[in-house]
Formats: structure tokens, sequence, C-alpha cells
């Protein structure tokens, strides 16, 4: 295996927008191009479990907000 010792950004289009995605040795970042602010997770809370447990309870608070009253 190739160790990852220094950043590598790739593009990508979702739902036609383009993204970069960077990897590198502390976690992996995604940007909507053209913006510099993004989502950033480091592989610790990625092995962990954190980032499952932290999509999991925003999307339970987006079903929240979006229930009517």
């Amino acid at each position: 295996m190739t160790p990852l010792d220094r950043t590598l950004r790739r593009q990508i289009t979702v739902d036609g927008k383009d993204y970069t995605v960077r990897l590198d040795p502390l976690g992996l970042r995604i940007t909507e191009r053209g913006r510099r602010k993004g989502l950033s997770l480091s592989w610790q809370a990625l092995v962990n479990g954190d980032a499952a447990l932290a999509a999991a309870l925003h999307a339970s608070l987006e079903e929240d907000t979006a229930a009517p009253s």
C-alpha cells in the first residue's frame, strides 16, 4: 500500500454540482467548487463510528423540523 502522506484532490459531480474532495493524513474534506467552507471528517471519527452517529442525529433533527406542528 502507498501511504497517504500528502493531500490528494479530486473533483466529483453530485446532482449537477461540482465538489472538490481532499484526502490528507488527518481526514477528508468535501467542498462545493469555488467555496471555502465544506464538510470535514477526521479519519478517527470515521473509524470510531462517530461520523455515522452524527449523520443519524442530523437526519433525525431534519425530520423533526420538517414535520408540521
